[in-house]
Protein backbone atom coordinates (compact mmCIF):
# COMPACT_ATOMS: atom_id res chain seq x y z
CA UNK A 1 0.00 0.00 0.00
CA UNK A 2 1.08 3.19 -0.87
CA UNK A 3 0.68 5.04 2.82
CA UNK A 4 2.32 8.68 1.32
CA UNK A 5 -0.75 8.49 -1.65
CA UNK A 6 -3.06 7.66 1.35
CA UNK A 7 -1.61 10.33 3.80
CA UNK A 8 -1.88 12.89 0.79
CA UNK A 9 -5.84 11.69 0.42
CA UNK A 10 -7.15 12.19 3.71
CA UNK A 11 -5.20 15.26 4.23
CA UNK A 12 -7.49 16.72 1.25
CA UNK A 13 -10.16 15.50 2.65
CA UNK A 14 -9.85 16.83 5.51
CA UNK A 15 -8.90 20.15 3.92
CA UNK A 16 -12.01 20.10 1.87
CA UNK A 17 -13.92 18.72 4.75
CA UNK A 18 -13.05 21.70 7.12
CA UNK A 19 -13.50 24.53 3.94
CA UNK A 20 -16.80 23.22 3.55
CA UNK A 21 -18.03 23.88 6.64
CA UNK A 22 -16.21 27.15 6.82
CA UNK A 23 -18.39 28.07 3.91
CA UNK A 24 -21.69 26.48 5.44
CA UNK A 25 -21.64 28.65 8.64
CA UNK A 26 -23.51 31.71 8.00
CA UNK A 27 -22.93 34.71 10.31
CA UNK A 28 -25.55 36.43 12.53
CA UNK A 29 -26.59 38.61 9.49
CA UNK A 30 -26.83 35.99 6.93
CA UNK A 31 -29.02 33.67 9.53
CA UNK A 32 -31.09 36.92 10.47
CA UNK A 33 -31.98 38.33 7.22
CA UNK A 34 -35.55 38.41 6.55
CA UNK A 35 -35.92 38.79 10.22
CA UNK A 36 -34.34 41.93 11.43
CA UNK A 37 -31.37 43.43 11.20
CA UNK A 38 -28.47 42.71 13.70
CA UNK A 39 -26.51 45.81 14.88
CA UNK A 40 -24.21 47.35 16.94
CA UNK A 41 -22.66 50.63 18.69
CA UNK A 42 -19.52 51.43 17.79
CA UNK A 43 -16.28 54.10 18.84
CA UNK A 44 -14.67 56.29 17.52
CA UNK A 45 -11.74 53.50 17.35
CA UNK A 46 -13.71 51.36 15.10
CA UNK A 47 -15.14 53.92 12.83
CA UNK A 48 -11.55 55.25 12.43
CA UNK A 49 -9.92 52.30 11.43
CA UNK A 50 -8.02 51.75 14.15
CA UNK A 51 -9.42 48.96 15.98
CA UNK A 52 -9.19 46.34 13.22
CA UNK A 53 -10.01 43.54 15.05
CA UNK A 54 -13.13 44.73 16.29
CA UNK A 55 -13.77 46.16 12.59
CA UNK A 56 -13.43 42.32 11.38
CA UNK A 57 -16.01 41.29 13.69
CA UNK A 58 -18.53 44.38 12.58
CA UNK A 59 -18.11 43.82 9.18
CA UNK A 60 -18.29 39.88 9.25
CA UNK A 61 -21.48 39.61 11.70
CA UNK A 62 -23.43 42.76 11.73
CA UNK A 63 -25.49 44.69 9.17
CA UNK A 64 -26.44 47.91 11.03
CA UNK A 65 -24.40 50.25 13.57
CA UNK A 66 -25.34 53.04 16.04
CA UNK A 67 -23.57 56.04 17.11
CA UNK A 68 -22.17 54.70 20.36
CA UNK A 69 -21.32 58.90 21.88
CA UNK A 70 -20.48 60.39 18.83
CA UNK A 71 -23.57 61.92 18.16
CA UNK A 72 -24.58 63.18 21.39
CA UNK A 73 -25.29 66.56 21.87
CA UNK A 74 -21.81 67.14 24.26
CA UNK A 75 -19.75 66.13 21.30
CA UNK A 76 -21.39 67.70 18.46
CA UNK A 77 -22.03 71.14 20.12
CA UNK A 78 -19.85 71.30 22.84
CA UNK A 79 -20.10 74.99 22.57
CA UNK A 80 -22.72 77.38 21.78
CA UNK A 81 -22.84 77.54 17.47
CA UNK A 82 -19.51 75.51 17.49
CA UNK A 83 -20.16 71.94 15.74
CA UNK A 84 -17.43 69.24 15.65
CA UNK A 85 -18.27 66.52 13.28
CA UNK A 86 -14.91 65.05 13.02
CA UNK A 87 -16.26 61.67 14.73
CA UNK A 88 -19.76 61.34 13.21
CA UNK A 89 -18.47 62.08 10.15
CA UNK A 90 -16.11 59.09 10.29
CA UNK A 91 -18.83 57.15 11.79
CA UNK A 92 -21.48 57.39 8.82
CA UNK A 93 -18.44 57.08 6.13
CA UNK A 94 -17.84 53.61 7.75
CA UNK A 95 -21.01 52.45 7.49
CA UNK A 96 -21.61 54.15 3.89
CA UNK A 97 -18.50 52.44 3.18
CA UNK A 98 -19.65 48.94 4.14
CA UNK A 99 -23.00 49.28 3.13
CA UNK A 100 -24.54 49.43 6.62
CA UNK A 101 -27.98 50.52 7.76
CA UNK A 102 -26.99 53.41 9.40
CA UNK A 103 -28.76 54.75 13.23
CA UNK A 104 -28.44 58.33 14.55
CA UNK A 105 -28.14 58.62 18.93
CA UNK A 106 -29.31 60.89 19.78
CA UNK A 107 -30.97 64.07 19.40
CA UNK A 108 -32.80 65.04 22.99
CA UNK A 109 -31.37 63.57 26.34
CA UNK A 110 -31.13 65.15 29.24
CA UNK A 111 -27.88 63.40 29.59
CA UNK A 112 -24.28 63.87 28.21
CA UNK A 113 -25.20 67.52 27.30
CA UNK A 114 -23.17 70.60 27.28
CA UNK A 115 -23.58 72.74 30.11
CA UNK A 116 -24.21 75.77 28.24
CA UNK A 117 -27.35 74.14 26.92
CA UNK A 118 -30.01 75.33 29.16
CA UNK A 119 -28.61 78.58 30.75
CA UNK A 120 -27.63 82.07 29.47
CA UNK A 121 -24.15 84.01 30.12
CA UNK A 122 -24.73 84.58 34.00
CA UNK A 123 -25.49 80.88 34.50
CA UNK A 124 -29.47 81.14 34.82
CA UNK A 125 -31.71 78.76 33.16
CA UNK A 126 -32.96 80.31 29.91
CA UNK A 127 -36.62 80.94 28.58
CA UNK A 128 -38.70 78.54 27.09
CA UNK A 129 -37.87 79.99 23.74
CA UNK A 130 -34.14 79.64 23.68
CA UNK A 131 -34.45 76.40 24.53
CA UNK A 132 -36.62 75.43 21.81
CA UNK A 133 -34.38 77.64 19.54
CA UNK A 134 -31.03 75.85 20.49
CA UNK A 135 -33.31 72.71 20.58
CA UNK A 136 -34.29 73.27 17.12
CA UNK A 137 -30.93 74.32 15.87
CA UNK A 138 -29.10 71.68 17.00
CA UNK A 139 -31.51 69.19 15.24
CA UNK A 140 -32.12 70.92 12.11
CA UNK A 141 -27.82 71.15 11.61
CA UNK A 142 -27.11 67.50 12.98
CA UNK A 143 -30.19 65.78 10.97
CA UNK A 144 -30.09 67.96 7.88
CA UNK A 145 -26.18 67.35 7.86
CA UNK A 146 -26.63 63.07 7.31
CA UNK A 147 -30.29 63.64 5.31
CA UNK A 148 -30.39 60.60 3.52
CA UNK A 149 -27.31 58.75 4.87
CA UNK A 150 -28.65 58.23 8.41
CA UNK A 151 -31.72 56.45 7.96
CA UNK A 152 -33.09 56.33 11.66
CA UNK A 153 -32.55 58.53 14.85
CA UNK A 154 -33.79 58.38 18.29
CA UNK A 155 -35.25 61.62 18.55
CA UNK A 156 -36.19 61.60 22.20
CA UNK A 157 -34.31 59.21 24.29
CA UNK A 158 -34.96 58.40 28.39
CA UNK A 159 -38.11 60.77 29.18
CA UNK A 160 -40.27 58.57 31.09
CA UNK A 161 -39.81 57.04 34.61
CA UNK A 162 -40.46 53.56 35.66
CA UNK A 163 -43.61 54.89 36.70
CA UNK A 164 -44.88 56.20 33.47
CA UNK A 165 -44.44 60.16 34.45
CA UNK A 166 -42.31 62.37 32.63
CA UNK A 167 -38.45 62.74 33.72
CA UNK A 168 -38.13 66.42 35.07
CA UNK A 169 -35.50 66.94 33.16
CA UNK A 170 -34.31 70.65 31.88
CA UNK A 171 -36.09 69.88 28.75
CA UNK A 172 -39.49 69.59 30.80
CA UNK A 173 -38.97 71.83 33.60
CA UNK A 174 -38.01 74.70 31.06
CA UNK A 175 -40.02 73.85 27.95
CA UNK A 176 -42.91 71.49 28.98
CA UNK A 177 -44.18 68.29 28.03
CA UNK A 178 -44.45 69.76 24.35
CA UNK A 179 -40.94 69.48 23.96
CA UNK A 180 -41.18 65.44 23.31
CA UNK A 181 -43.47 66.69 20.46
CA UNK A 182 -41.46 69.82 18.98
CA UNK A 183 -38.17 67.36 19.02
CA UNK A 184 -40.14 65.36 16.58
CA UNK A 185 -41.62 67.98 14.03
CA UNK A 186 -38.07 69.53 14.02
CA UNK A 187 -36.72 66.45 12.88
CA UNK A 188 -39.01 65.61 10.67
CA UNK A 189 -39.00 68.52 9.06
CA UNK A 190 -35.27 68.35 9.11
CA UNK A 191 -35.41 64.75 7.22
CA UNK A 192 -38.84 63.99 5.87
CA UNK A 193 -37.78 60.41 4.71
CA UNK A 194 -35.69 59.50 8.11
CA UNK A 195 -37.25 56.88 11.03
CA UNK A 196 -37.91 58.67 13.81
CA UNK A 197 -37.83 56.48 17.26
CA UNK A 198 -38.58 57.23 21.30
CA UNK A 199 -35.88 55.04 23.09
CA UNK A 200 -36.05 54.30 26.36
CA UNK A 201 -35.10 51.54 28.91
CA UNK A 202 -36.48 49.78 31.77
CA UNK A 203 -39.41 49.05 28.81
CA UNK A 204 -40.70 45.85 30.89
CA UNK A 205 -42.33 47.87 33.73
CA UNK A 206 -45.73 48.69 34.10
CA UNK A 207 -46.02 51.90 34.57
CA UNK A 208 -43.42 52.89 31.61
CA UNK A 209 -45.25 50.63 29.61
CA UNK A 210 -48.39 52.60 29.97
CA UNK A 211 -46.82 55.35 29.98
CA UNK A 212 -45.36 55.25 26.40
CA UNK A 213 -48.35 53.79 24.87
CA UNK A 214 -50.09 57.14 26.11
CA UNK A 215 -47.55 59.87 24.94
CA UNK A 216 -47.19 57.73 21.42
CA UNK A 217 -50.88 57.69 21.14
CA UNK A 218 -51.03 61.23 22.13
CA UNK A 219 -48.31 62.19 19.42
CA UNK A 220 -50.04 60.52 16.88
CA UNK A 221 -53.76 62.11 17.85
CA UNK A 222 -51.66 65.69 17.30
CA UNK A 223 -50.60 64.19 13.49
CA UNK A 224 -46.78 63.77 14.52
CA UNK A 225 -44.54 61.54 13.20
CA UNK A 226 -43.25 58.48 15.23
CA UNK A 227 -42.05 56.05 13.50
CA UNK A 228 -41.11 53.56 16.27
CA UNK A 229 -40.02 52.76 19.96
CA UNK A 230 -36.92 51.68 20.91
CA UNK A 231 -36.62 48.78 23.69
CA UNK A 232 -33.01 49.16 25.56
CA UNK A 233 -31.78 45.77 26.43
CA UNK A 234 -30.00 46.43 29.53
CA UNK A 235 -30.69 42.86 30.87
CA UNK A 236 -29.31 41.36 33.90
CA UNK A 237 -30.10 38.01 35.20
CA UNK A 238 -33.98 38.47 36.83
CA UNK A 239 -34.65 41.53 35.42
CA UNK A 240 -36.38 42.32 33.28
CA UNK A 241 -39.28 39.35 33.22
CA UNK A 242 -39.35 37.78 30.05
CA UNK A 243 -43.17 38.01 29.91
CA UNK A 244 -43.51 41.58 31.38
CA UNK A 245 -40.76 42.63 28.31
CA UNK A 246 -43.32 40.51 25.69
CA UNK A 247 -46.17 42.21 26.77
CA UNK A 248 -44.56 45.43 26.09
CA UNK A 249 -43.33 44.58 22.90
CA UNK A 250 -46.84 43.55 22.24
CA UNK A 251 -48.29 46.69 23.41
CA UNK A 252 -45.95 49.41 21.36
CA UNK A 253 -46.67 47.12 18.16
CA UNK A 254 -50.49 47.76 18.75
CA UNK A 255 -50.24 51.06 18.34
CA UNK A 256 -48.80 50.66 14.54
CA UNK A 257 -45.41 51.54 14.88
CA UNK A 258 -42.25 49.25 14.64
CA UNK A 259 -39.92 48.34 17.53
CA UNK A 260 -36.40 48.14 17.70
CA UNK A 261 -34.72 46.23 20.86
CA UNK A 262 -31.50 48.19 21.26
CA UNK A 263 -28.63 48.94 23.86
CA UNK A 264 -28.58 45.09 24.15
CA UNK A 265 -26.21 43.74 26.92
CA UNK A 266 -26.84 40.97 29.74
CA UNK A 267 -24.39 41.40 32.66
CA UNK A 268 -23.75 38.41 35.11
CA UNK A 269 -22.39 41.02 37.80
CA UNK A 270 -24.12 41.23 40.84
CA UNK A 271 -26.03 44.74 41.97
CA UNK A 272 -24.45 47.10 44.35
CA UNK A 273 -27.79 47.58 45.25
CA UNK A 274 -31.03 45.97 45.44
CA UNK A 275 -33.63 46.87 43.04
CA UNK A 276 -31.22 48.64 40.10
CA UNK A 277 -31.95 47.71 37.01
CA UNK A 278 -32.46 49.52 33.43
CA UNK A 279 -29.13 52.45 32.47
CA UNK A 280 -29.70 54.94 35.01
CA UNK A 281 -26.07 56.78 33.79
CA UNK A 282 -26.16 58.99 36.71
CA UNK A 283 -25.41 56.51 39.69
CA UNK A 284 -22.22 55.54 40.63
CA UNK A 285 -20.80 53.49 43.15
CA UNK A 286 -17.10 53.31 45.13
CA UNK A 287 -15.51 49.94 43.94
CA UNK A 288 -15.90 47.18 46.29
CA UNK A 289 -13.87 43.52 45.74
CA UNK A 290 -17.71 41.58 46.21
CA UNK A 291 -19.22 42.79 43.41
CA UNK A 292 -16.59 41.70 40.93
CA UNK A 293 -16.96 37.97 41.20
CA UNK A 294 -15.10 37.11 38.19
CA UNK A 295 -12.24 38.89 37.46
CA UNK A 296 -10.52 35.72 35.28
CA UNK A 297 -13.68 33.84 33.57
CA UNK A 298 -17.01 32.83 33.99
CA UNK A 299 -16.99 29.25 35.63
CA UNK A 300 -18.74 26.92 32.94
CA UNK A 301 -22.40 26.57 35.15
CA UNK A 302 -21.98 30.50 35.55
CA UNK A 303 -21.55 30.76 31.96
CA UNK A 304 -24.30 28.55 30.87
CA UNK A 305 -27.14 30.01 32.59
CA UNK A 306 -25.71 33.51 30.75
CA UNK A 307 -25.96 31.68 27.52
CA UNK A 308 -29.44 30.08 28.55
CA UNK A 309 -30.51 33.76 30.02
CA UNK A 310 -29.73 35.42 26.51
CA UNK A 311 -30.87 32.49 24.33
CA UNK A 312 -34.57 33.06 25.76
CA UNK A 313 -34.67 36.76 24.89
CA UNK A 314 -33.63 35.76 20.93
CA UNK A 315 -36.06 32.98 21.06
CA UNK A 316 -38.65 35.88 21.89
CA UNK A 317 -37.31 38.31 19.15
CA UNK A 318 -37.36 35.58 16.68
CA UNK A 319 -40.99 34.33 18.11
CA UNK A 320 -41.65 38.40 17.03
CA UNK A 321 -39.65 39.17 14.01
CA UNK A 322 -42.80 40.76 12.40
CA UNK A 323 -43.05 43.48 14.52
CA UNK A 324 -39.29 43.69 14.82
CA UNK A 325 -37.34 45.78 12.66
CA UNK A 326 -33.95 46.33 14.24
CA UNK A 327 -31.83 44.14 17.28
CA UNK A 328 -28.81 45.81 18.30
CA UNK A 329 -26.07 45.30 20.81
CA UNK A 330 -24.69 47.88 22.89
CA UNK A 331 -20.69 47.29 21.72
CA UNK A 332 -19.13 44.68 20.18
CA UNK A 333 -16.38 42.77 22.81
CA UNK A 334 -16.97 42.39 26.34
CA UNK A 335 -13.48 44.44 26.85
CA UNK A 336 -15.01 47.87 25.62
CA UNK A 337 -18.58 47.12 27.06
CA UNK A 338 -19.86 50.15 29.54
CA UNK A 339 -20.56 47.53 31.51
CA UNK A 340 -17.49 47.46 33.07
CA UNK A 341 -17.64 50.49 34.62
CA UNK A 342 -21.23 51.19 35.60
CA UNK A 343 -22.95 51.64 38.30
CA UNK A 344 -19.64 50.79 39.26
CA UNK A 345 -15.77 51.49 37.47
CA UNK A 346 -13.54 48.65 36.92
CA UNK A 347 -15.48 45.71 37.06
CA UNK A 348 -15.14 42.95 34.49
CA UNK A 349 -18.06 42.23 32.83
CA UNK A 350 -19.04 40.03 29.91
CA UNK A 351 -22.27 40.70 28.48
CA UNK A 352 -21.82 40.82 24.75
CA UNK A 353 -21.94 38.28 22.02
CA UNK A 354 -18.28 38.11 21.16
CA UNK A 355 -15.62 37.83 24.27
CA UNK A 356 -12.46 39.87 25.24
CA UNK A 357 -10.55 37.76 22.38
CA UNK A 358 -12.47 38.97 19.57
CA UNK A 359 -14.08 35.59 19.58
CA UNK A 360 -18.12 34.37 19.01
CA UNK A 361 -19.19 32.78 22.46
CA UNK A 362 -21.68 29.68 22.37
CA UNK A 363 -24.43 32.08 22.51
CA UNK A 364 -23.99 33.09 18.44
CA UNK A 365 -23.94 29.76 17.42
CA UNK A 366 -27.51 29.45 19.52
CA UNK A 367 -28.90 31.95 17.62
CA UNK A 368 -28.06 31.19 13.87
CA UNK A 369 -28.94 27.96 14.83
CA UNK A 370 -32.94 29.51 16.29
CA UNK A 371 -32.83 31.55 13.17
CA UNK A 372 -32.33 28.22 11.24
CA UNK A 373 -36.00 26.98 13.02
CA UNK A 374 -38.02 29.50 12.06
CA UNK A 375 -39.26 29.71 8.35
Amino acid sequence: MNYKFLLLFLFTCLFACTQSAKVSTPTLKEALAGKFLIGTAINDEQASGKDTLSINVITQQFNSITAENCMKSEVIQPQEGLFDFTQADRFVDFGIKNNMYIHGHTLVWHSQVPAWFFVDEQGNDVSRDVLIERMKNHIFTLVGRYKGKVKSWDVVNEAIMDDGSLRESKFYTIIGEDYIRLAFEFAHEADPDAVLIYNDYSMAHEGKRNGVVKMVQNLQEQGVKIDGIGMQGHLNMTFPPIDEFEKSLLAFADLGVQVMITELDLTILPSPQPGINGAEVSLNYEYQKQMNPYPDGLPDSVATAWTNRYNEFFQLFLKHSDKISRVTLWGVTDNQTWRNNWPMRGRTDYPLLFDRNYQPKAIVSNIIQEAKNIK
